[in-house]
């Protein structure tokens, strides 16, 4: 199964392949632990694709840290009480010190993927320990030192706005948009469709380019529904399109401007229904 396929089974589902961007990364030099910084006009699409991606790896340990939360759940490592000189209890770690050095340990033996989401909202030291961690492998904590297998361990940066720029430099960025770009032809077959709908998509890929987008398969088996059964005018077309067409600009396809490439496709909708109809009614 292809990377694409593995990933639509974990959530992520798009037209577009990836291999060749995660092979950069996973086959980069291990002088250092390798890092892959996901970005994107995508939002949380690209916390899915990270998700995704490190369940169709197949790893043993996923572990995930979203720096908006302002109370993430606690994570499974269990850090003993620390005393100062006078046996005064220290403060708790913060639950991003307690993932860095969970993620440490486990890289000791199994393969880790290591998810820091909306790294914007970090503070700006916490962007040079993580740039200092990657670098020499060792998370340090007051006067702990945590060490990390660089063979085992793989770390995503989702950040919604540009890497301080040295832990850019250490990591391989991989484009998440919000619409698949890869064009393809569907036929009628990939639906279990007669040939007579061949007009229709065709209209509608047209539709979806003047849109510049192409659905993946799963919204577009969710759009075939509705047309088959509830379709009957723009209003409908597009009010189903939106609705199951993710990153669809919706000013765009409610526009004048498209009401003529949406009347062509619906034309066309409604040529099919009619033979549809009319070949359901044959055997009588």
């Amino acid at each position: 199964m292809s990377l694409r396929k593995k990933m639509i089974v974990y959530g992520f589902e798009s037209n577009d392949e990836y291999d060749y961007q995660i092979n950069c990364c996973l086959e980069s030099e291990l002088s250092t632990i390798r890092c892959l910084n996901i970005v994107g006009n995508s939002q949380r699409r690209k916390t899915a694709f990270a998700n995704a991606l490190a369940q169709a790896l197949e790893v043993k340990r996923i572990l995930y840290h979203d720096f908006t939360e302002k109370k993430p759940p606690p994570v499974e490592i269990i850090v003993p009480e620390i005393t100062d000189e006078q046996g005064c209890k220290e403060p708790e770690l913060e639950s991003f010190d307690k993932i860095m050095i969970e993620a440490s340990a486990y890289s000791e033996a199994e393969d880790t993927v290591l998810i820091l989401d909306q790294i914007q909202a970090a503070d700006f030291r916490d962007h040079i320990r993580i740039f200092q961690y990657l670098e020499n492998n060792v998370w340090t904590v007051r006067n702990g030192e945590y060490f990390a297998n660089k063979r085992h361990l793989l770390v995503f940066l989702i950040s919604e706005e540009p890497l301080y720029h040295s832990l850019q430099k250490r990591s391989f960025r991989v484009w998440v948009s919000n619409v698949s770009h890869n064009l393809i032809h569907y036929k009628p077959e990939d639906f279990d469709l007669p040939p007579q709908s061949d007009a229709m998509l065709s209209a509608l890929e047209n539709l979806f380019s003047v849109l510049g987008m192409v659905p993946t398969k799963t919204e577009y088996r969710h759009l075939l529904v509705d047309i088959k059964n509830r379709v009957y005018d723009m209003e409908g077309l597009r009010h189903s399109i939106f609705g199951w067409v993710e990153g669809v600009d919706r000013t765009k396809l409610f526009s004048e401007k498209m009401d003529a490439i949406v009347n062509m496709a619906l034309m066309a909708i409604q040529d099919y229904q009619c033979l549809d109809q009319v070949e359901l009614k044959a055997p009588d």
